[in-house]
Parts: structure tokens; C-alpha cells; sequence
């Protein structure tokens, strides 16, 4: 069996040999003189459970705090003077930061029945957790149901070549997190990857961001200013909102796609970039060339690789690992008390819709790590129904009838559009590649490509 592990941290005077000796007997252990040196020895091996030896002169002051902070996946028992205890703020700190402590003269066996049992918790909590890390190590992409699986092997496919790709998904599914795995597995992933919102910039300013300017073009010019294009030389440009490009700058893009060539605001010379267009938008480009907002031709050039990033709600399987995800991201703004999600706030992520995708989880995580006044966030945290979390039954129900209208409703307009794909595609709203997608969900066999512009 092997021997448990515990960290010791001495502070104020390194008394441990007579103090906590008999009390770790049969345990192996780490030990720091000093907050910087377990620092050092934290970042070579972690350890799941430590212990605070504080000294008598030595002050709970904000270092302590940010080293605790910094250390928030140890389960910390502080063992310090009562005296220690007398200011509002030291004892705030041992509350928020400690799962346990123990005043002078230290009860050896109440100590050792302590850490034993700290010990104990630390390590359901990383047996809960195992798995995450290499998860998340895996691909930026995090998650393991069928429709992220399906999503990586197109992105691994897309990346290799060079043509503009095209991507699809409703708002907050993560498009631009996409858009970085395509560049980051792509030959232009030593090159830059330049983002740019094309809903978010004034009109009066895109030309100007997107193509660059010659000094004098207009007032306030003092210089030559290169574009967001240009900026984007040897790596991908990727544009947000593509739907959202007022219809005279479509006709500049279209131009650059073409040659390879700019002209800066101003100038009459053309510059030749080498750059990778990554286009996304949450709205359906074809209905949008039907109405006459965004040009045939440029979506015909930017639609040569397309990818659909599909809706959190098709996605239950990630809900919990992308919930444990961000909330490690976020851990330095969370408070100190909060160590997780209780089983229930995870069932109600389980349960909820998310019609604000990825973005909402986020905000919602977000929120709880602040809000929450327990150690564990609770569905009240995060603003989500814990009565709906309690019917998994009546929930599945329900998702078996929306499955099943699903299907109707494809078969449906498979049947109207004589099994033509286009055609089935637009009367549902959704791209082709959606549609493929939701065929091989439901087992529908896919018809001909025919009619594919």
C-alpha cells in the first residue's frame, strides 16, 4: 500500500521535528522552509493535502493569502497560536482558505484523525477529477461527445489545406475557438492568427482597419497605417460575423480573395499579402445572399471548406467537463471557499437548454465562483432550476419527442425537395453540412449530392 502524502509548510520558525514529528508518523513527507520554497516544490510535485505550521511572530498577512490562493487545489490545515486568531481578517483568511485548523499546544491524536480525514476528501475530489486534466490537454476543443469528436477529425481535415473555410454556428457555440484549432494544426501555425469582429467596428472604420491607410487618405491620417490584412501576412485572418460586412467592402474582400492583392485607403498601389481567410457567422449566409445582403459570388469563395460547430444542447455528454473546464480558467476570480460543483448544480447543468451555448456556461460558472456561499456551488448559484435538475426522467421524455420530431420534420422536407439536399437544406433553415450531419444522427441515409451548387 502506498504511503500517503503530505506537504508541510514551516512558517515563522521551522519547529517541526518536535512539534508535528509523531504527528505524520507513516506518512510520506514534503517540507518547505518558507513560502518561496514551496512555491518551487509545489511546481515540481503536487500534492493533494498540506499543512500550515504557522509561528507565533508570523502574521496571516495578504503574501499568505496569495500563496493560498495561488494553492487552492491543496486541502490546507493551518496549525497556529489562538492569539493568531484575534483580527477579523486573520480568521477570515483560515475560514475562506483552510479545511481545518488547530490551535497550540497541538493534540497529536485530534491532529492526526484530522489530517487523516482531510486526506481523505482530497482524495475523492481527485478521483472525481482525474480524467479532466488530460482532457482538457487533449484539444482546445474541450469534450468527448460524438459531435465534438466528429467536429475535431473535420477540423484536422480542413486544416491541412489552404482554401478559406467557412464557419457556421449560433451565437456563443465557440466559432472562434474553432477557427484557432484550424490555424494552430494548420503549416500557418507559426504565423499570426489576427481576429476580427466585423459586427463590433464602426462602418465608417472598417475599411480603414481591415485594408490600412496612406498618410493624408483622410483628416486625422498623420501616418501610414498597415491593415488588419496585412497584419495577418504568413498566418489566418479570421473574420467574425462575416454576414454583418456592409455589401461595398463584400466587393474589396472578393477583390483580395481573388489576387492576393490590397489597395490601401488613399493609395493606388497594390500590396500582395499571403494570408488565410477563416470567415464565421452565426446567420445563414445562403438565405442571406437570397435577400440581397451578402454577395453570390463572395459566398461562393469563402464557402470552400465549411464547418458547423453544433449547439451546446447537442452536446450534454460535455456539459459537466466543460463546466469543471472554466471553472479552472476562472479559478483566480472565484472566491476562496468555493472548491467545485455539488453533485445537484451538475445536474442541473445537465438539464438546462443553454440557448446562449458555450458563452452562457461561461457567464453562469463565472457568476456561481463569485456568488456562491457554500464551498460547493449549488444550481442556485447559477441561476439554473434545481426542481427541473430532479426530473431526469421526464427530461429524457422530453428529449425523445424532439428527437423524433427531428426526424418528421427532415423526412418531411427531404419528401417536398424530391431527396435534394439543397433544396431540403434551405426549407429546414440549415446549412447542407448541418443537414448531413443531423442525417447521420438519425440514421437517415443521405441521398445524392445532386443539386449542390
Amino acid at each position: 500500500m502506498t504511503a500517503r502524502t503530505i506537504f508541510c509548510v514551516s512558517l515563522g520558525g521551522d519547529n517541526f521535528g518536535e512539534e508535528c514529528g509523531a504527528v505524520v508518523e507513516g506518512w510520506e513527507v514534503g517540507r518547505a522552509a518558507g513560502l518561496a520554497e514551496a512555491r518551487r516544490l509545489l511546481r515540481q510535485r503536487p500534492y493533494a493535502l498540506g499543512l500550515l505550521l504557522i509561528g507565533p511572530q508570523r502574521q496571516l498577512d495578504g503574501e499568505l493569502e496569495r500563496f493560498l490562493r495561488e494553492h487552492w487545489r491543496q486541502h490546507w490545515v493551518a496549525v497556529l497560536d489562538a492569539t493568531a486568531l484575534r483580527s477579523p481578517a486573520s480568521r477570515q483568511l483560515v475560514f475562506e482558505h483552510c479545511a481545518d485548523f488547530h490551535t497550540r499546544p497541538v493534540d497529536v491524536p485530534r491532529l492526526r484523525h484530522t489530517l487523516g480525514h482531510v486526506h481523505g476528501l482530497a482524495s475523492l475530489r481527485a478521483e472525481a477529477g482525474a480524467d479532466a486534466p488530460a482532457l482538457l490537454r487533449s484539444s482546445p476543443l474541450t469534450g468527448h461527445s460524438e459531435a465534438v469528436a466528429t467536429l475535431r477529425r473535420q477540423i484536422a481535415k480542413v486544416a491541412g489545406a489552404g482554401a478559406p473555410v467557412l464557419i457556421w454556428g449560433e451565437s456563443g457555440s465557440g466559432k472562434e475557438l474553432v477557427a484557432q484549432a484550424v490555424h494552430a494544426q494548420s503549416a500557418r501555425a507559426g504565423g499570426p492568427f489576427v481576429p476580427v469582429n466585423c459586427g463590433a467596428m464602426p462602418a465608417g472604420l472598417i475599411q480603414s482597419e481591415l485594408f490600412g491607410h496612406q498618410r493624408g487618405a483622410f483628416t486625422g491620417a498623420a501616418r501610414d497605417k498597415r491593415g488588419l490584412i496585412e497584419a495577418a501576412a504568413g498566418g489566418s485572418l479570421f473574420l467574425d460575423e462575416i454576414g454583418d460586412l456592409p455589401l461595398e467592402l463584400q466587393a474589396n474582400l472578393l477583390r483580395f480573395l481573388q489576387e492576393k492583392t490590397i489597395y490601401r485607403l488613399g493609395s493606388t498601389q497594390s500590396v500582395s499579402v499571403d494570408v488565410r481567410v477563416i470567415a464565421a457567422s452565426h446567420v445563414d449566409l445562403q438565405r442571406a445572399v437570397e435577400r440581397g445582403s451578402f454577395r453570390e459570388d463572395l459566398y461562393y469563395r469563402l464557402n470552400v471548406l465549411a464547418l458547423d460547430v453544433p449547439a451546446l444542447r447537442q452536446r450534454r455528454d460535455d456539459l459537466e467537463a466543460l463546466a469543471e473546464h472554466f471553472f479552472h480558467t476562472y479559478a483566480a476570480e472565484r472566491a476562496p471557499r468555493v472548491k467545485g460543483f455539488s453533485a445537484k448544480a451538475l445536474q442541473a447543468i445537465r438539464a438546462h437548454d443553454w440557448p446562449g451555448n458555450v458563452r452562457e456556461l461561461i457567464n453562469r460558472v463565472r457568476r456561481a465562483m463569485v456568488m456562491a456561499d457554500g464551498r460547493l456551488i449549488a444550481p442556485r448559484d447559477l441561476g439554473l432550476d434545481e426542481a427541473a435538475a430532479a426530473a431526469p426522467a421526464d427530461r429524457d421524455a422530453l428529449d425523445q419527442a424532439r428527437i423524433r420530431a427531428e426526424r418528421d420534420a427532415i423526412d418531411a422536407s427531404l419528401l417536398r425537395a424530391g431527396r435534394n439536399i439543397t433544396l431540403a437544406a434551405r426549407d429546414l433553415g440549415v446549412s447542407r453540412m448541418t443537414l448531413y450531419r443531423l442525417l447521420a444522427k438519425h440514421g437517415i441515409g443521405a441521398p445524392a449530392r445532386a443539386g449542390r451548387p
